[in-house]
């Protein structure tokens, strides 16, 4: 009885090398359609991003007084609004949590609105011109 299943596991393993062989995985080819246009929209975001600190735009300030409460302010603020991205700015004497970039006063106070719930002493904003 054993020989006869040594052979029949011999067997099963020979077949099973043997239809492995001559399997293959599935083959794909990705064909992406998009339109010509897009790239010219991104060269444009990437224009409009460069100039951050420009003076046509509105941004909120969450923070205002000494380094440790800054870094603590910014921490929190991006665990909790991950969207806007905080920036920790110097002006004598205090460190500031600046956030956002918004192009309209009304994005901006969509914004506000949200962040005065954990930030109460939040205000929006238009940094000077350089």
């Amino acid at each position: 009885m054993k020989p006869l299943k040594m052979k029949i596991s011999f067997l099963s393993l020979v077949c099973f090398i043997a239809i492995s062989s001559h399997c293959y995985s599935q083959q794909g080819h990705v064909t992406i359609n998009q339109d010509k246009h897009i790239n010219v929209l991104l060269d444009l975001k990437k224009e409009m991003n460069k100039n951050e600190t420009s003076s046509e735009r509105y941004k909120i300030q969450v923070y205002s007084g000494n380094r440790s409460g800054a870094h603590d302010a910014q921490k929190e603020f991006s665990s909790s609004f991950g969207n806007w991205h905080p920036s920790m700015q110097y002006e004598t004497p205090n460190f500031k949590i600046w956030a956002g970039n918004f192009r309209t006063r009304l994005e901006a106070d969509r914004a506000l609105k949200k962040i005065k719930q954990k930030f109460p002493h939040a205000f929006i904003f238009k940094p000077k011109k350089n």
